[in-house]
């Protein structure tokens, strides 16, 4: 099964990876998801800062 790869640098998915560990977010189950990751990481990195303070953190 191959896994997608947002290379952070590029702005492009990759199939595998291909670029440096500190360039790329993923694993992705699929090129679509891949190409959302900007959107996916803005969206998990908010519910965790709301999460933080809701702990009082």
């Amino acid at each position: 099964m191959a896994e997608w790869w947002f290379n952070n640098k590029t702005g492009e998915v990759e199939e595998g990876a291909q670029s440096l560990g500190s360039d790329r977010d993923g694993p992705f189950a699929t090129r679509e998801e891949a190409a959302r990751a900007p959107q996916i990481i803005a969206e998990r990195a908010r519910k965790w800062a709301e999460e933080e303070a809701a702990e009082g953190r």
